[in-house]
């Protein structure tokens, strides 16, 4: 493997650094429409996770940094003047304590603070500092009833500004709307007039999507996620070492900055006839694949629903997952590239839906097949946007070649987060990568190993069987005892593990049968012949049905260790066999009740 310069920046944060005054100023606007209506899907999307999960995860935070020469008098009045040009800028979420909003309203006037923070002088790195403070205000739970959707503090030298950091409630605005204010805020500042908005503000965006057309497309993408959800693996990274997709981790950022890579990128897009972000997009699942050990790849690709135009430029959220599965088992890389395209595009079609609607079709399908769906992998190609996001300006690439940089840690609720910044003329990525699955070196050389598929790629067409040999990614390691069932990787002896704590520690016996089970046999030829599991339970005098213990099991899986999923056939027996570990012996016995608590029915 090609080595790369290698940075650690994880121990160079700078001492905390006090302020010499702290002020806050309020700052009025008026001038846009008091509107009020229904919530966008996206909105409600994020307002779910608002409201359960912890603000420092779910809040999300950017840094501005102002020109030189500009006045706070100039900060405030650009920031007014997004506030009243932007409706989504404008709107709280009114709901009594205890429930859940359904509208948002659009107020004409109001008021938000800046908190001034004035120095002497900024620390060596003022970006890293700017950034930690934007960082430090994501904490707090914002009050979605009535509290401003920013928290800005602006960053002045001896009163001069140089930054503003900002925590934003992600009820408001994702990834892309921040990238359009930051944007807009320096044209603002360069005293430059802003275009007519072309995009939908919420209101009107829920308007379309609650019309017939609508519910139409939110209806096939419930279907579409449900058909995954049913076939897929459950796992990406199904293995002795990983966790379970719902445990969070805490994961250093790596980021490869390769000029050799975007030269690649262009070269393989090039040679293939297809787009730059298909290409990137097929190695990525492509290595992903090759060394999560599976046939396919499942990635969530958040930013792909603003490709419509009604949406590309509205400021607010529409974080709703385009879910792309794609399947990697073709002869070679180019017949992949040709794949990806079709796939992306489906995925994409079909990333607006009720939240609602498809968290309750979540946990019936996967109390149903016995399963956990696990986010386990995010790839953001934010690459397009008609600004760079946090950092990307703001640090400089170097002169290397190749440079892999490590920064801080953060809470990873996946096991695979990866953000493109850039694709030329170098490729900037940021990685985390979940340690419980990939040490240091090993997410060092994934980023790596995606450089040399493209550079092998941009001479040539790579054998899919030659990805381990181009990039030095070896697949994951899994003893003899596991097993793919059901499309997913699966080990029995969690299975049995689970299964007996679920039971209440009556005897248990997994085994492993041929060919597909009941209902399975009814899901086509993506069954094949794989087999099934069969779940033995001595129950003695315990009162025990099939569907009691497939209830139970499903209601643990959530917490259980990787390679967990619920067997096909539940068989009841009196008394465990003289022999309990061979599974001949358990089929000799006598079967009080047998059945299943699965279903495949799509």
């Amino acid at each position: 493997m090609t080595p790369a310069v290698a940075k650690d920046t994880m121990h160079q944060n700078p001492q905390p650094l006090i302020p010499t005054t702290t002020t806050t100023t309020t700052v009025a606007y008026a001038g846009g429409d008091k509107r009020r209506g229904p919530l966008t899907m996206g909105q409600a999307n994020m307002i779910r996770c608002i409201l359960r999960d912890d603000p420092t995860h779910i809040n999300i935070h950017d840094v501005w940094p102002v020109p030189e020469g500009a006045t706070p008098a100039a900060v405030t009045d650009a920031l007014r003047a997004l506030a009243v040009r932007h409706e989504g800028l404008r709107t709280t979420f009114p709901h009594p304590p205890g429930s859940a909003p359904v509208d948002q309203v659009v107020a004409a006037e109001g008021t938000f603070t800046v908190t001034v923070l004035d120095h002497t002088e900024l620390p060596a790195d003022p970006a890293e500092y700017a950034e930690s403070v934007a960082r430090a205000a994501r904490a707090g739970r914002f009050a979605l009833e009535r509290e401003f959707p920013l928290r800005i503090t602006l960053l002045t030298v001896a009163g001069q500004p140089a930054y503003v950091a900002m925590a934003f409630s992600h009820a408001v605005a994702d990834a892309s709307a921040m990238a359009i204010l930051r944007e807009e805020f320096a044209e603002l500042l360069a005293g430059k007039e802003l275009p007519g908005l072309t995009s939908l503000p919420p209101v009107d965006l829920a308007a379309v999507e609650a019309s017939p057309a609508g519910l139409r497309k939110s209806e096939a993408s419930l279907r579409y996620w449900e058909r995954i959800l049913r076939t897929g693996p459950q796992e990406m990274f199904a293995e002795p070492r990983g966790r379970r997709p719902g445990t969070d981790e805490e994961a250093r950022q790596l980021t490869l900055r390769s000029r050799r890579g975007g030269r690649a990128l262009a070269g393989a897009a090039r040679r293939t006839g297809h787009p730059e972000a298909t290409v990137l997009m097929a190695a990525w699942c492509a290595l992903v694949a090759h060394r999560a050990g599976q046939d396919s790849c499942v990635t969530a690709v958040p930013s792909a629903n603003r490709f419509h135009a009604r949406v590309a430029r509205s400021v607010t959220t529409t974080s709703q997952d385009a879910l792309l599965h794609l399947d990697v088992r073709v002869p070679a890389f180019d017949a992949l590239v040709s794949r990806t395209w079709g796939a992306v595009l489906n995925a994409y079609r079909h990333s607006q839906f009720d939240s609602v609607r498809l968290w309750e079709m979540i946990d019936r399908v996967t109390a149903e097949r016995g399963s956990h769906f696990g986010r386990d992998v995010v790839f953001n190609d934010v690459s397009a946007l008609p600004a760079p996001l946090l950092g990307t300006e703001i640090q400089s690439g170097g002169d290397a070649e190749q440079e892999l940089t490590w920064g801080p840690p953060q809470a990873l609720p996946t096991r695979m987060l990866a953000f493109t910044y850039r694709t030329a003329p170098e490729l900037h990525i940021s990685l985390w990568a979940a340690p419980s699955v990939f040490t240091p070196e090993e997410a060092e050389g994934f980023l790596s190993g995606l450089v040399l598929l493209l550079e092998a790629a941009a001479a040539g067409d790579v054998p899919m069987e030659a990805l381990a040999e181009v990039t030095g990614i070896r697949p994951a390691e899994r003893g003899p005892d596991w097993l793919r069932v059901d499309g997913c990787w699966v080990s029995p002896d969690a299975v049995r593990e689970t299964l007996g704590r679920a039971v209440g520690g009556l005897p248990v016996h997994v085994a492993e049968e041929p060919g597909p089970y009941g209902s399975a046999a009814g899901a086509g030829e993506a069954a094949g012949a794989e087999p099934h599991l069969t779940a033995y339970i001595a129950c003695g005098e315990t009162p025990l049905t099939p569907t009691e213990a497939h209830r139970a099991l499903t209601a643990l899986i959530p917490a259980a260790g990787s390679g967990v999923l619920a067997p096909h056939r539940y068989v009841l027996v009196e008394n465990p066999p003289a022999e309990p570990d061979r599974s001949d012996a358990w089929r000799r016995l006598n079967t009080i009740d047998e059945g299943t608590g699965r279903s495949r029915q799509v």
